[in-house]
C-alpha cells in the first residue's frame, strides 16, 4: 500500500512561509539567519506545530523542533533549513521542512502506527550569514565556542549579538547537541539547485552523498608596470598567470578527476586595478569538489604543481592559503535502497547522484544514518527570486519521502 500527500496543503504552507522576508521590489526572499524575518517564520512554524499536536520547542541554536509519536524511542528526524540567502527563493530549505510536516499530517490522518517518533527539524543559519549550517552543527556536536564568540557577518554584526537580538543566548547553542542513541535517522528532501535532473528528465534524485570541498585563496605576485612602456616579453604579469591557470583546469580534471569533480575560480581581484597598469598581483579563490577524498587530494596536488610551473613561466611568485577542507560524506546505503524501491513502486523516474552543494544532511552523517532526495530545479536556478520547482515534482518528492518514512519505521 502507498500513500499520497496533499499537494494543495503543501503549496499553501510554502506560500505562507514565503511571506516572511518577501521583497515586493525584486520578488526575492530576505530571511537570513537570526534576523527578525527569520524569527517570525520560526514562531509561525512553532504555532503550526502546536496546532498539529506536536511536542514543540526551539533549542538554544534556534532550531525549531516538532515531535510526534512514541516518547521512549529514538526519533527519525526530517527537515532542512528555514533561512534564506538575500534575494532567495521559496523552495530552498523550506521545502524539506514543509514536506516533513505534511508527512506527519498524513500519518495522523491515516492513523498509521509508528515504531519510532518523527521529529521535524527546521535548522538555523544554514545559508552562511555567519558561516553556515550552524543549527545542524549544533545538533550534531560540531559547533564550537570559538565560532559562537568570534563569528561576524559581512556587515560586521557579531553572531552573539544577532542571536541576542532574537532572544537567544549563544552559550545555550552548545546544549542543542543530540546524542547518537537519541536519533534513528535523518531524512532531507531538497531542490537540486542544479540542471541535472531537468536535463535527464528524471523526477527524483537519490543522493549518494555530499561532495567534499576545499577552498584556497591564491595570489600570483608579479610586477606592476606601465602598460604602454613595458614590452610584452619583459613583463611579470600576474593576470597572465591567472589566465593560464584557468585554462589548465579542464586538463587537471581530465587527468586527475572524475565526472563528479569540480574546480571553480569564483572571485578575482587584480591589483593595482588600473586600466593602464600591468597587474602586479592577482588574488583569486579556487574551490574544488569531489565525492572521493583521495581524488580531492590528487586535484589539489595537481593544482599546486600547475601553479608552480605557471609562476616560473611568467616570472611570478605564488602563494596559497587553504581556507577549508571538508571531507565527502556518504549517505546510508540502507536508506538509499528504500528511496530507490519506493520511487520504483510509485512509478517515478529517478537517478543516483551526488550533491555538489553542502547541506545540513552532511553533518548528520556523523551521528546517524542519513538520506537525501532531490527534485528538479527549473533551469537549475536557485538562490534567486526565480527559483522554481514544478508542483508535480514537489508532490512526487513528498510522496517518496512519506512512503519511505513509513517503510523505514519497519526496517531501521
Amino acid at each position: 500500500m502507498t500513500y499520497s500527500i496533499n499537494i494543495a496543503r503543501v503549496e499553501k504552507d510554502l506560500y505562507e512561509l514565503a511571506k516572511f522576508g518577501y521583497n515586493e521590489k525584486d520578488k526575492g526572499i530576505y530571511r537570513q539567519g537570526f534576523t527578525t524575518e527569520d524569527r517570525e517564520a520560526r514562531h509561525w512554524l512553532m504555532d503550526y506545530f502546536k496546532r498539529c499536536g506536536l511536542q514543540t520547542h526551539m533549542d538554544g541554536a534556534g532550531n525549531v523542533c516538532g515531535r510526534y509519536g512514541p516518547a521512549d524511542k529514538p526519533a527519525i528526524l526530517i527537515g532542512s533549513h528555514l533561512d534564506s540567502v538575500p534575494a532567495g527563493g521559496m523552495f530552498d530549505g523550506t521545502l524539506g521542512v514543509v514536506a516533513g510536516l505534511e508527512c506527519v499530517r498524513i500519518i495522523q490522518e491515516q492513523d498509521i502506527p509508528l515504531t519510532y517518533p518523527i521529529e521535524i527539524i527546521a535548522t538555523s543559519e544554514e545559508e552562511g550569514r555567519f558561516g553556515g549550517m550552524l543549527g545542524a552543527q549544533a545538533l550534531t556536536g560540531s559547533l564550537t565556542l570559538d565560532w559562537l564568540e568570534n563569528a561576524k557577518d559581512p556587515s560586521g554584526m557579531s553572531l552573539k549579538q544577532a542571536m541576542a537580538d532574537q532572544g537567544l543566548d549563544y552559550h545555550q547553542a552548545l546544549h542543542a547537541k543530540r546524542s547518537p542513541d537519541s536519533v534513528k535517522a535523518f531524512l532531507e528532501l531538497h531542490i537540486e539547485q542544479g540542471p541535472v535532473l531537468e536535463a535527464s528528465k528524471n523526477t527524483i534524485g537519490v543522493v549518494e552523498g555530499i561532495s567534499g570541498v576545499f577552498k584556497w585563496l591564491i595570489k600570483f605576485l608579479g610586477k606592476a608596470d606601465h602598460a604602454g612602456t613595458a614590452p610584452m616579453d619583459l613583463r611579470s604579469d600576474a593576470f597572465m598567470g591567472l589566465a593560464d591557470f584557468a585554462h589548465e583546469i579542464k586538463r587537471i580534471i581530465d587527468e586527475n578527476g572524475t565526472d563528479k569533480s569540480r574546480l571553480t575560480i569564483g572571485r578575482v581581484e587584480l591589483k593595482p586595478g588600473y586600466a593602464h597598469t600591468v597587474p602586479g598581483e592577482a588574488d583569486f579563490t579556487l574551490v574544488g569538489r569531489d565525492m572521493s577524498e583521495d581524488v580531492m587530494r590528487d586535484l589539489a596536488d595537481s593544482c599546486r604543481k600547475a601553479l608552480s610551473a605557471i609562476a616560473r613561466r611568467h616570472r611570478l611568485m605564488f602563494e596559497y592559503e587553504q581556507m577549508s577542507w571538508l571531507e565527502p560524506k556518504a549517505c546510508s546505503q540502507q536508506i538509499m535502497d528504500v528511496f530507490e524501491g519506493t520511487t520504483q513502486d510509485l512509478g517515478y523516474s529517478y537517478q543516483l547522484m551526488p550533491s555538489g552543494a553542502g547541506h545540513d544532511a552532511q553533518f548528520f552523517t556523523d551521528i546517524t544514518p542519513t538520506g537525501m532526495i532531490f527534485i528538479p530545479s527549473v533551469g537549475g536556478v536557485s538562490h534567486a527570486p526565480d527559483e522554481w520547482s514544478h508542483w508535480e515534482d514537489v508532490e512526487k518528492g513528498c510522496n517518496v519521502l512519506l512512503n519511505s518514512l513509513i517503510r523505514l519505521q519497519k526496517t531501521l
